[in-house]
C-alpha cells in the first residue's frame, strides 16, 4: 500500500523508542492474545498541534502503524507508557515469585504423599504378617487334624478288616457244616438206593404177592429216607412175614386143589415145589438181612464221620469265639490308644492356640504402637496441610491485590488511549478536504478504509494483520503465568505436570473475588488436592480401624424371616430335568465350594422322596428318601457339604398331591402306604379320578395324582411332623413349595410356622395376559393373583415372580418400555412387593430338556443383568451357570450386586425406559443400563455423586458403582 503524504508543515521525522505491552493481561485485552508492535515517531518540538499521520505497508509486518507525529502533549503519553511498563515488570516479578512459591508447595505436597504411601506400605506389611501367621496356624491345625483323621481311618480300617475276617471264618465254618451234611445225605442216599435195587431184583422173581410186598417195602423205604436203618429192617421183616403168610395160604390152596382135582401129577410133588420155593424165599430173606447188617455198619461209619464233623465244627466255633475275643480286646486297646492320641492332640492344639494367642497379642501390641505412630503422623500431616492452606490463601490474596493493581493500570491505559483517539478525531476534522484516506476509530482500534474496492475487500477478507511469528509466540509464552490444570482424578493429580493455561477474559479476571469457586478455576485446584489428601487419610484411618477391631468384633446377629431369609439371598437351582440319571447328590456336593466362592447363599435341591416319576414330583412314601438322585446317606452328605460352605439347603417339597400304594375294592388307587398310611378320607371329594371322601379342595385340581385334603387335622399333623423331621434329622434349611395353587395359602402359613424354615418359596404358576397373540402391557391382574397368595400366607413365604419373567421375554427385544409401570415402578411382583419376589429366567420346567417356556438364548445375560441388579431374590439356573459358558459373567454380576449393597428391599428409580434402552438406579450405590441407549451417569442431571464403571458389555448392559 502506498504511503500517505504529509503536508508541508511536517519537518524531519526521527525514530523513537518502541512501546511494547509486556503484561499478558494487556496483550489479551488489546489484541486478543496477539501482540502487534507499533512504532511511534515524534517530530521536532516546533511541530504544531495539527500533526499528520502517515501509514505505510511493508513485507515484514501487516498494516503496521509506522509513523505517528504528536505535538507536545504526546510526550506526556510516552512517559506515562514507560511508567506503566515499569509497573507491569513489577507485576511480572510478583507472578514469578508466586510461581516459585507454588512449586515449593507442590514439592512439600509430594513429600507428604510419599510419607502417606510409606505408611500405607508399612500398614500393608503388618497386615500381610498377621495374615501369614494366621495361615501358618491354620495350616498346622489342618495338618494335625489330617494326621488324626488318618490314624482314626487306619484304626477303623483295621477294625473292619478283623470284623470281615471274623465274618469270613464264621461263613467258612457254616459252609463246612453244610458240606458235611450234604456228603452224609449223599452217602446215605447212595447206600439205601443200592440196597433197594438189590432187593427189587431178587424179590421180582418171587410170586406176585412177594413182588407187591417188595414194591411196598421200596415205597416205604423211599418215603422214610429220613428215618433210621433199623426202621427199614423192621418194615422189611414185616413184609417178608406177610409174604410167608401168603405163601402158606398158597400151600393150603394147593392142598385143597389136590383134593378137588384129580390129576396125573402127584400133590406131594407140588407141595415139595412150594416148600422149595419157601426155602428159596428164606434164603433171600437171609441175604436181605445180611445186606441190611452191612448197611447198618455203613450207617454207623457215617454217624462216626458226622460226629467227627461236629467236633471240627465245635473247634471252628471255638476259634471264631477266640477271634471275636481278640477283636474285642483289639478294639478296646485301639479305643484307649485313640483316646490317648486325642488327648495328645488336644494338648498339642492347646499349645498351638496358646502360641497363636501370644503371637497375636505381640503382633497386636506392635500394630497398636504403629497405629499410634501413624495417627500422630496423620495429625502432623493435617497440621502441615492446614498451614500450607493458610499460606496459599495468603498468596492468593496477594495475587488478587496484584491483579487489582493491574486493573487500575489498565483503566489508566484505556483513558490515555481514549485521549489518543480524540487527538486523531481532531486531526481528521482539520483535514476534511483530504479524500485520499479515511480514518475510523472502532473501540480503541484504528481501522483504515479506502475508496479502492479491491483494497477494501482484501482487508475485509484477509484482515489487516497476519499470524504471529514463532519467535514472537515463544516470547509471549515466556512471560505468561503457569497454573496447574484441573485434576480429573486422583491418579492424574499425582502424575500430571504443570502446563500453560490460557488466561481468562478481563471480566472473568476482575470477578474472581466476587464469584464462588467453580470447577476449572486455577485458584481452587489446591482445594481439590487438599480434598484428595483428606480422602486418602480418612480411608487409611478406616482401614486401620477395621484391622484393629476385627479381632474383637462379635458376629452380627441377622434377623431371619422365612419370606425373605437374610434379605441378601442368591438362590441356585441345583438340578435340571435330567439330573436323576446319575448320582446327583454326590455330583452336586463337589460343586458347593465353587458356589460359595461365587457368592451363592442358598441351593435349591430336587424333591428328596420316593416317587413314581424319577424326577420326584409324584411322591408316594414321604419318609423314604432313597430316590433316583441318590440314597438318604448321600443326601445327608450333600447337605453337610453345603453347610460347611455356609450354604442353605432348600428342599423341594410336594404337598398338594401324593401317589397311592394300593387299590381300593373298587380298583381305585387311593390307599396310601408307608409311615403315613392314609385312606380315601385324606383325598378331596371333588377330585373326579380317585373317589376321595374328604372335603372339597381349597384350590385347583392336579389330575395326575390324588389331591390331598389339607382341611383334615390328621393330614396337617402328619405333614408338620414330616417337615420337622426333614429340618431336624435330615438337615434342610428351607422349602420350595410345589404347585401351591392346589391348596390355600393359610395352610402354607401353618406349615411354615410349625417347621420354621430359614427361607420359603412358593410356585404359584399362572398364565399372563395376551391380546391378539401379543403380550399385554398391563399385567397387574397377573401379579395381583401372586400377591394375593403371598398375602394369604401372611407374608411367611415368598413366590416366584413369573410376571417379571414373562415381561422380560418381550421387553429385551427393544421394548424396554414394558419394564416401567405408570407409577414409575417395575412391572412385575418386584414393583409391588419386592421383598417377597423371587426373580428367575428359567427352571427345570421352562428350560432344560422340557423347554415349555425357554428364555431367549441371546438375551440371557441381559436378563441376569436385570434380576441380579434389582431388588428381590434372584435365582440362577444350573444349566446357565455350568453348561452355557457364562459362569464368570454371572459371578461378576453377583459381585456387582454385593458391592452395590443390593438386597431384596432396595429402592429403585427408573430414569429411562423406551425402545432404545433402560436405565435405573438401584439403592444408593448402583446404576445399570440395558440396550443401545447412549447414556452414562454424567449425562443425568438428577444423578449426583461420582460413578465408576464396573461392568461394560457394550450394547447389552453396563453397570456403574458409586465411588
Amino acid at each position: 500500500m502506498g504511503a500517505a503524504l504529509l503536508p508541508d508543515a511536517a519537518f524531519g521525522i526521527f525514530p523513537c523508542c518502541s512501546i511494547v505491552p509486556r503484561h499478558p493481561l494487556i496483550c489479551r485485552i488489546t489484541s486478543a492474545r496477539s501482540i502487534r508492535r507499533r512504532n511511534y515517531f515524534f517530530a521536532d518540538q516546533r511541530i504544531s498541534k495539527s500533526a499528520h499521520i502517515v501509514f505505510s505497508h511493508s513485507k515484514d509486518s501487516d498494516d503496521t502503524l509506522t509513523d505517528v507525529v504528536f505535538d507536545q502533549d504526546g510526550l506526556s503519553v510516552r512517559s506515562d507508557v514507560i511508567g506503566i511498563e515499569n509497573e507491569l515488570e513489577i507485576a511480572k516479578k510478583a507472578l514469578s515469585e508466586a510461581q516459585h512459591r507454588q512449586e515449593a508447595i507442590e514439592k512439600e505436597r509430594d513429600q507428604l504423599l510419599e510419607e502417606l504411601a510409606r505408611s500405607e506400605a508399612k500398614n500393608q506389611e503388618y497386615i500381610n504378617t498377621i495374615l501369614h501367621d494366621k495361615e501358618i496356624a491354620i495350616a498346622e491345625l489342618e495338618a494335625a487334624k489330617s494326621l488324626f483323621q488318618k490314624k482314626l481311618e487306619s484304626s477303623v480300617e483295621e477294625k473292619f478288616t478283623l470284623e470281615s475276617k471274623l465274618v469270613l471264618a464264621k461263613q467258612d465254618a457254616v459252609d463246612l457244616a453244610v458240606q458235611v451234611e450234604k456228603l452224609a445225605e449223599v452217602a446215605f442216599q447212595q447206600a439205601t438206593s443200592h440196597i433197594l435195587e438189590d432187593a427189587q431184583l431178587r424179590i421180582s422173581s418171587a410170586e406176585t404177592t412177594a413182588a407187591e410186598a417188595a414194591l411196598l417195602i421200596e415205597k416205604q423205604i423211599k418215603d422214610a429216607t429220613e428215618g433210621t436203618i433199623s426202621s427199614i429192617v423192621e418194615k422189611s421183616r414185616h413184609a417178608i412175614e406177610r409174604a410167608l403168610v401168603v405163601a402158606e395160604e398158597a400151600g393150603e390152596l394147593a392142598k385143597r386143589s389136590v383134593d378137588t382135582f384129580i390129576d396125573d401129577t402127584s400133590p406131594f410133588t407140588e407141595v415139595a415145589d412150594v416148600q422149595a420155593e419157601n426155602i428159596k424165599l428164606q434164603g433171600i430173606i437171609s441175604d436181605i438181612e445180611s445186606q441190611l447188617m452191612v448197611a447198618r455198619s455203613e450207617a454207623d461209619k457215617l454217624n462216626f464221620e458226622l460226629e467227627n464233623t461236629r467236633q471240627k465244627l465245635q473247634a471252628f466255633e471255638q476259634r471264631a469265639n477266640d477271634a471275636e475275643k481278640a477283636m474285642l480286646e483289639f478294639q478296646e486297646s485301639s479305643r484307649k490308644n485313640s483316646l490317648k492320641k486325642e488327648e495328645e492332640m488336644k494338648s498339642m492344639l492347646d499349645k498351638v492356640k496358646k502360641d497363636v494367642a501370644e503371637r497375636t497379642k505381640a503382633i497386636s501390641k506392635a500394630f497398636k504402637a504403629d497405629l499410634k505412630n501413624i495417627k500422630a503422623t496423620v495429625e502432623a500431616a493435617k497440621e502441615v496441610v492446614h498451614c500450607k492452606d493458610y499460606a496459599y490463601l495468603r498468596r492468593c490474596e496477594a495475587l488478587q491485590r496484584s491483579l487489582k493493581a493491574s486493573e487500575d493500570a489498565l483503566k489508566t491505559w484505556r483513558q490515555r488511549a481514549e485521549m489518543a483517539e480524540s487527538l486523531l478525531l481532531k486531526g481528521r476534522l482539520q483535514d476534511e478536504g483530504d479524500e485520499d484516506s479515511i480514518y475510523v476509530v472502532n473501540g480503541g482500534r484504528i481501522d483504515l478504509l479506502t475508496d479502492v474496492d479491491s483494497q477494501k475487500w482484501k482487508l475485509l477478507s484477509d484482515g489487516p494483520r497476519r499470524e504471529i511469528p514463532q519467535w514472537m509466540a515463544r516470547r509471549i509464552n515466556a512471560v505468561s503465568p503457569k497454573f496447574p490444570p484441573k485434576k480429573l482424578d486422583v491418579a492424574e493429580a499425582f502424575t500430571s505436570k504443570f502446563r500453560s493455561l490460557e488466561l481468562p477474559t478481563a471480566d472473568e479476571v476482575w470477578s474472581i473475588a466476587r464469584e464462588k469457586p467453580k470447577e476449572g478455576d486455577a485458584l481452587v485446584e489446591h482445594v481439590y488436592e487438599r480434598e484428595t489428601i483428606e480422602k486418602k487419610r480418612k480411608a487409611l484411618e478406616r482401614a486401620l480401624q477395621r484391622k484393629t477391631v476385627q479381632w474383637q468384633r462379635a458376629p452380627e446377629q441377622t434377623k431371619l424371616e422365612p419370606g425373605t431369609g437374610t434379605g441378601r439371598e442368591i438362590v441356585f437351582q441345583g438340578f435340571n430335568w435330567e439330573s436323576w440319571r446319575r448320582g446327583w447328590y454326590l455330583e452336586l456336593a463337589a460343586k458347593t465350594a465353587d458356589l460359595s466362592h461365587c457368592g451363592v447363599t442358598a441351593v435349591w435341591l430336587p424333591p428328596p422322596t420316593e416317587s413314581v416319576s424319577p424326577q420326584g414330583y409324584m411322591p408316594s412314601d414321604l419318609y423314604n428318601l432313597n430316590s433316583s438322585y441318590g440314597s438318604v446317606e448321600e443326601l445327608k452328605y450333600c447337605i453337610d457339604e453345603m453347610h460347611s460352605q455356609d450354604l442353605l439347603a432348600l428342599g423341594d417339597v410336594v404337598l398338594n398331591h401324593r401317589c397311592a400304594h394300593k387299590q381300593s375294592p373298587n380298583g381305585v388307587w387311593n390307599i396310601f402306604g408307608g409311615k403315613l398310611s392314609w385312606g380315601p378320607e385324606a383325598i378331596v371329594c371333588d377330585d373326579p379320578n380317585f373317589e376321595g371322601r374328604g372335603n372339597p379342595s381349597s384350590g385347583d385340581i392336579f389330575h395326575a395324582a390324588p389331591n390331598i385334603d389339607h382341611s383334615q387335622d390328621f393330614v396337617r399333623k402328619d405333614i408338620k411332623g414330616w417337615l420337622n423331621w426333614l429340618r431336624n434329622d435330615i438337615g434342610f434349611d428351607g422349602w420350595r413349595l410345589d404347585f401351591v395353587r392346589g391348596f390355600s395359602g393359610t395352610y402354607v402359613k401353618e406349615y411354615i410356622e410349625a417347621s420354621n424354615p430359614v427361607f420359603a418359596i412358593g410356585e404359584y404358576w399362572d398364565s399372563l395376559g395376551y391380546e391378539h397373540g401379543s403380550l399385554c402391557y398391563n399385567q397387574d391382574p397377573h401379579r395381583q393373583r401372586i400377591v394375593n397368595w403371598i398375602n394369604a400366607t401372611g407374608g411367611t413365604s415368598s413366590a416366584f415372580d413369573i410376571t417379571t419373567k414373562g415381561i422380560l421375554h418381550s421387553a429385551l427385544h427393544n421394548e424396554y418400555w414394558r419394564l416401567i409401570d405408570p407409577q414409575g415402578k417395575p412391572t412385575g411382583v418386584m414393583g409391588w412387593w419386592p421383598s417377597r419376589a423371587v426373580t428367575f429366567l428359567e427352571n427345570h420346567d421352562t428350560g432344560s430338556t422340557q423347554g415349555h417356556w425357554p428364555f431367549p438364548r441371546d438375551k440371557i445375560m441381559q436378563g441376569y443383568a436385570y434380576i441380579l441388579t434389582h431388588p428381590g431374590t434372584p435365582v440362577i439356573f444350573y444349566d446357565h451357570f455350568y453348561d452355557f459358558g457364562i459362569h464368570d459373567v454371572i459371578t461378576e454380576l453377583i459381585e456387582a450386586r454385593r458391592r452395590g449393597g443390593i438386597h431384596c428391599r432396595s429402592s429403585i428409580k427408573i430414569y429411562h425406559a423406551n425402545n432404545e434402552g433402560y436405565v435405573a438406579q438401584v439403592g444408593e450405590a448402583l446404576v445399570m443400563k440395558l440396550g443401545q441407549f447412549d447414556w452414562n451417569p454424567s449425562k443425568e442431571n438428577q444423578l449426583e455423586g461420582s460413578w465408576q464403571k464396573f461392568v461394560d458389555k457394550g450394547a447389552d448392559y453396563q453397570v456403574w458403582l458409586r465411588q
